[in-house]
C-alpha cells in the first residue's frame, strides 16, 4: 500500500513595496533549503496593501511625514535596510522608491498565478522596485515586467484596465488582519504557527521543524517478525 506523503502548508503576507518582505522571503527560503522536508512543503502567497487607497509619493518623502524621520535619519534608515538586504544576498537601491496603493502589482501577481508564474512574477516585481528603482505604479512598466515572465503583453494591458482580482486582493488582506496580524511579511505554516516579520533563518527553521512534526508520522520500533521469521 503506498501512503501519500503529508504536505506542509504555508501561506504568505506581504506587500511588494515592502522591503522587509523581500528580506523575510529570502531568510526563509535558506530554512527551507535545508529542511528535510522542503520538497513536501506548498506555498501559498497573499496580498497585503501597506497604503490602500494612498496616491504615489517618494518613499523618503513617506518617511518624513509619517514616521516625522529627518532627511538624515531616513537616508540612515534605508542604509540599515540596504545592509541587511545585502546580508541574503539582495541588492537594494532605496534612494528612489516610491509608496503607494499596490492594488493593480497585487491583482497582476493574480492573473501570474493562472498561469503558474506567481513566483516569478512576485520576484520580478521584487527585483524591478528594490533593486531596480522601477515605478510599479506604472501600467506600462507592469505589462513589460509581466511580458518578461512570461504573460502576453497585450492580454496584461487589457487586464489591468479591469478590476478583476481587486476583491480577492482586499478578502486576503481582511483575513488576515481580523485574525490579528498588524504588518507584512506575515508567515503562517500549517494553519497554526506564526511569524511576523523577516525573521532570521533559524526561526523559520524552528517552525518548518515543529509544524512538521505535527503531520509527520511517528514511528517507533520495537521487537517483530520479518521475512526471515524471527529471531528467537
Amino acid at each position: 500500500m503506498t501512503v501519500a506523503p503529508e504536505t506542509l502548508r504555508v501561506d504568505i503576507w506581504s506587500d511588494i513595496i515592502c522591503p522587509f518582505c523581500w528580506i523575510g522571503k529570502r531568510q526563509f527560503e535558506i530554512a527551507l533549503k535545508d529542511f528535510a522536508g522542503h520538497d513536501q512543503v506548498e506555498v501559498h502567497h497573499h496580498a497585503f496593501r501597506l497604503s490602500p487607497d494612498q496616491p504615489v509619493t517618494p518613499v523618503k518623502d513617506m518617511l518624513q511625514l509619517k514616521y516625522r524621520m529627518t532627511p538624515e535619519q531616513v537616508v540612515q534608515n534605508q542604509a540599515r535596510v540596504v545592509q541587511m538586504a545585502a546580508s541574503v544576498g539582495l541588492d537594494y537601491h532605496l534612494e528612489n522608491t516610491l509608496n503607494g496603493d499596490t492594488l493593480k502589482a497585487h491583482r497582476l501577481i493574480k492573473l501570474a498565478e493562472d498561469h503558474g508564474l506567481a513566483e516569478a512574477m512576485i520576484e520580478r516585481l521584487y527585483r524591478a522596485n528594490f533593486t531596480e528603482e522601477q515605478s510599479l505604479f506604472d501600467d506600462a512598466m507592469l505589462v513589460a515586467l509581466a511580458a518578461e515572465v512570461g504573460l502576453e503583453a497585450e492580454a496584461v494591458t487589457a487586464f489591468l484596465k479591469t478590476d478583476r482580482y481587486a476583491d480577492t486582493v482586499r478578502e486576503e488582506q481582511e483575513f488576515i488582519t481580523a485574525r490579528g496580524a498588524q504588518g507584512v511579511p506575515f508567515f503562517v505554516l500549517n494553519n497554526r504557527y506564526a511569524l511576523s516579520g523577516a525573521q532570521p533563518p533559524e526561526a523559520f527553521a524552528q517552525a518548518l521543524e515543529s509544524a512538521w512534526k505535527d503531520i509527520a508520522p511517528q514511528s517507533a520500533e520495537g521487537e517483530a517478525c520479518g521475512p526471515d521469521g524471527c529471531a528467537i
